[in-house]
């Protein structure tokens, strides 16, 4: 470890080793650099810059858990920009950890390919009362049940106070300290490894949150080149961006070596500006895909975009960024609109059957065409991405915690078509998602919410929130982020999932999730081995899908009313295998036959689906 440290690549932080500690941090500019250690008695150590102005010590007689802070010039100290946990917050000291000792019980852990993955994401603070690491282990076995084999976590990374969505965060390499410490993260991890379940940990690598952010102090981080809508850019392709770059590619590899961490999700890509040759994300793809072939197991990258653009997704060999997948928010804006009828903001740009079916055939609905939101062609064609490429879902933290007054679509739509959003989502040809609670059709709203200090921040997060609001057309008062109670508001009920309805339609997701793992042709996110019918004035989609002899045929209708079709695949026969309707799953009830012959009508209850499974199967 500690002649990794020295040689190659300086890895920044505090590299604890054997009563030994060397200490790594990249400031440029400085002429003087110390350490200074808060144990007894207090100690100042000189450190010593390099040419590519790392600074570096290596200090004996130091433990684990003791506080440390960086002196520049003798002016001004700072704590570690790559620190590994922030005890007090954002704004108090360092604290070494000891990232050796934990006893992991994942030796024959490979993890879980990612075609496979039924993804399932939380946010640590809400999904439990207690709203920590340990908290979350307990409910592992419940997500297990379920048949869940990929959790992830919204943003851990150290953000002021004790209660933010994560994407504040002003540490990327140290465990938020009111989820737990390290060990914690890294037991909730072993956990799930024990019980079969992948992590996918959430990082922003498009900006800094604004408060305990002191990187302006140690070199040039961020650029005036650019500007995010979270505040100026991370500086990935101007002077000194080499230090920069390599910033966030080890903090990429830290999750994976020091957390086991599965994979990463990549926060709204489309905030990296770089204009370089070589652009940022494909270094770390390829760094990432370096790391995998020598640890022996994939680990894998998908990333968040605005931009509709399948490079992303493309081998970096084909001019690609080489990530593994993106996540579409075009099949949830198609599903959405066609459920809730909304078509305010971005909606306006979908709400009929051919963007579903686009959604379904190829993944992203605006391939190049004219937007009206966005006032300009949009997107590129994802049609020849990999199906395994491509995360679907019906809500996520963002489509639900950037409304008013955090709806879910429990709060938006009937019990039956929450059941026909889940098989949309469940039975597509694409990896499918699921926001914590959704399962059982959780009522708790999941808002926005923070916890600075500083009163000027507060106010421009409670204003900015409002223009958001009214570019939506929603002029109603929100609740307030920096309030308690909005916290707490978005807290899970685990109790109703053990009630009426709600239980329910845990047992349908629950189903809908064993068919999928268990039938071949619904397991395989193959494009093509797919087939999508629709017929717009009746708002009926049809899929097809086969896998060697599995062959399954689905039906949804977004209507609302009852409809009457013909036998969508005539010449086959197919046996029923499941239909949301049925009273089963507390439906109105169904007529549909057993099975389907050739050219034979059948009614499909309005706002439902059908599942059926080619006959001899």
């Amino acid at each position: 470890m500690l002649l990794d440290v020295l040689s190659g690549k300086m890895k920044l932080g505090a590299h604890y080793k054997e009563s030994k500690c060397v200490f790594c941090v990249w400031s440029p500019h400085a002429q003087k650099m110390s350490v200074r250690l808060l144990s007894k008695p207090e100690r100042f150590i000189p450190m010593q810059k390099d040419e590519r102005g790392y600074w570096h010590a290596t200090i004996e007689d130091v433990s684990p858990g003791t506080l440390y802070s960086y002196n520049l010039d003798g002016e001004r100290e700072r704590p570690d920009p790559a620190s590994f946990f922030q005890p007090d917050g954002v704004h108090k000291p360092s604290q070494v950890i000891d990232h050796n000792t934990f006893n992991w019980q994942d030796k024959d852990w490979k993890g879980i390919p990612l075609p496979e993955m039924i993804m399932y994401e939380i946010h640590i603070g809400t999904f439990t009362p207690k709203g920590t690491f340990d908290a979350a282990s307990s409910r592992i076995d419940d997500l297990k049940k379920l048949g869940i084999n990929a959790i992830e976590i919204m943003p851990v990374a150290q953000f002021p106070g004790e209660r933010n969505w994560g994407y504040d965060g002003v540490y990327p390499y140290a465990v938020q300290n009111s989820y737990g410490r390290p060990e914690g993260l890294k037991m909730f991890v072993n956990e799930c490894h024990r019980k079969g379940l992948a992590v996918i940990l959430d990082v922003v690598y498009n900006h800094l949150g604004p408060e305990g952010n002191y990187l302006w102090d140690y070199g040039p981080y961020f650029t005036d080149h650019y500007k995010t809508p979270w505040g100026q850019a991370i500086n990935y392709d101007g002077p000194y961006s080499n230090a920069v770059r390599e910033y966030f590619i080890e903090n990429a590899l830290y999750w994976f070596r020091h957390f086991h961490i599965d994979a990463l999700r990549l926060d709204a890509i489309h905030g990296i500006y770089d204009m370089s040759a070589q652009p940022f994300l494909s270094n770390l793809s390829e760094r990432v895909a370096e790391f995998s072939r020598e640890q022996g197991r994939k680990y894998y990258l998908v990333a968040e975009s605005d931009l509709n653009n399948s490079l992303a997704a493309k081998p970096v060999h084909c001019g690609g960024y080489g990530l593994d997948g993106l996540w579409c928010d075009d099949f949830h804006h198609s599903v959405h609109s066609l459920l809730s009828g909304e078509s305010n903001g971005y909606y306006i740009d979908f709400g009929t059957v051919a963007h579903l079916a686009k959604a379904l055939n190829e993944g992203f609905v605006y391939s190049g065409q004219y937007s009206i939101f966005r006032k300009r062609n949009h997107g590129n064609s994802s049609a020849d991405l990999p199906a395994s490429s491509l995360v679907v879902f019906s809500q996520n933290h963002d489509q639900v915690g950037n409304r008013l007054r955090g709806e879910r679509l429990s709060g938006l739509v009937s019990f039956e078509a929450l059941k026909l959003a889940a098989g949309t989502v469940l039975l597509s040809p694409y990896i499918p998602l699921l926001f914590m609670g959704e399962e059982y059709g959780e009522t708790a709203p999941f808002l926005y919410f923070v916890s600075h200090s500083d009163p000027r921040l507060i106010q421009g997060v409670q204003q900015g929130r409002r223009k958001e609001f009214e570019s939506l057309d929603w002029f109603e008062e929100f609740p307030d982020p920096q309030s308690t109670d909005t916290f707490t508001k978005s807290r899970l009920q685990w109790e109703k999932r053990n009630q009426g309805s709600n239980m329910t339609l845990l047992n349908f997701y629950r189903e809908l999730i064993h068919l999928r793992k268990t039938v071949p042709s619904l397991s395989h996110p193959e494009r093509d081995c797919c087939s999508i019918g629709s017929e717009a004035g009746k708002k009926i989609i049809t899929i097809q899908r086969w896998k060697d002899s599995s062959h399954t045929l689905i039906i949804l209708n977004f209507n609302k009313t009852d409809i009457t079709i013909g036998n969508p695949a005539g010449g086959k026969k197919w046996e029923k295998v499941l239909v949301s309707s049925d009273e089963i799953w507390d439906g109105p009830g169904s007529s549909l036959p057993s099975s389907i012959a050739a050219d034979e009508e059948v009614l499909i209850r309005a706002k439902s689906f059908a599942l059926y499974r080619k006959n001899g199967e």
